[in-house]
């Protein structure tokens, strides 16, 4: 039993000579996304690129929910066609209107993704030539947990805002 133990113990001890000789970093690629210049200066570029069409489907929106309103106030007192014609252009601006968002939504996701991967393309660039000068052995992102000595994320904010 002694000799596992001390055999045990002399495997620990290369593997922890190891570990003491790596350095490790960690970025938090949530915060560049959120906090790095060119992330505000995409997400700001997309927000007046789709403002328009936002406001566009707000409208429609706000008219299909007075469309509702009239005919639930009104609708007992309409003769049956003028009823069935104001439900029916309910249904079709109803339609309209999920159309609009599921394309609205898909266009603005394209743009994200296509805006954001010059961003990450950077983000990543900046994160090698630290890893590099710094003389870091490894460099992870998304992880549960990161001790705030390993974080390096700040860092590459300022990288980035060069």
């Amino acid at each position: 039993m002694k000799r596992i133990a001390l055999l045990l113990l002399c495997m620990a001890f290369p593997a922890m000579s190891l570990a003491a000789d790596l350095k490790i970093g960690f970025v938090n690629t949530e915060k560049l996304f959120r906090e790095s210049p060119l992330a505000v200066k995409a997400q700001k570029k997309l927000e007046k690129e789709f403002q328009s069409r936002e406001q566009e489907i707000q409208k429609q929106v706000k008219q299909a929910r007075e469309l509702q309103n009239h005919l639930e106030k009104e609708g007992l007192t309409m003769s049956e066609a003028d009823r069935g014609k104001k439900q029916k252009d309910l249904a079709n601006l109803t339609r309209d209107i999920q159309h609009a968002q599921r394309e609205f939504r898909e266009d603005l996701n394209q743009r994200k993704n296509e805006e954001f991967a010059g961003v990450q393309d950077r983000a990543r660039k900046a994160i090698v030539e630290i890893a590099e000068k710094e003389k870091f052995d490894l460099i992870v992102e998304n992880v549960v947990y990161a001790s705030p000595k390993v974080d390096i994320t700040e860092r590459v904010l300022k990288a980035l805002d060069r």
